[in-house]
């Protein structure tokens, strides 16, 4: 496991706030360019009903037919060391101001296949 680091829900680029898609959404605070990891929406848990802990960032995040971010599935990372996890990555460049988005599987949990669908999409 790695040395305790300093975790924050949120990176400094992002913040969440009313959205006009849904409820509360994740938007941008200042200019984020594509390809930028946003950090863990998700982090793998069998214990939990769909598999997975939601993090603030996958809480907050809307659907949108055509994101500007997507999903990555992952087995490890050098921050966390090898837990399965879903990291949102800016798929385009994102200006300060505007809503974070993904295209995402609503019924996860009626669907067995959903991580896998999830990551098409993508």
């Amino acid at each position: 496991m790695n040395k305790q680091k300093e975790w924050r829900p949120l990176p400094d680029s992002i913040t969440i706030k009313e959205s006009t898609i849904e409820g509360l959404g994740v938007f941008a605070t200042k200019d984020i360019k594509a390809n930028t990891d946003l950090g863990i929406s998700h982090v793998y848990d069998e214990r939990f009903p769909d598999n997975y802990i939601r993090l603030p960032l996958g809480a907050f995040i809307n659907h949108h037919e055509m994101p500007n971010c997507k999903a990555i599935v992952s087995a490890s990372h050098e921050s966390i060391g090898d837990i399965k996890h879903i990291r949102i990555v800016a798929e385009k460049d994102i200006s300060s101001g505007q809503e974070l988005t993904l295209n995402y599987i609503i019924n996860k949990l009626d669907n067995p296949l959903w991580e896998f669908e999830y990551e098409v999409t993508q």
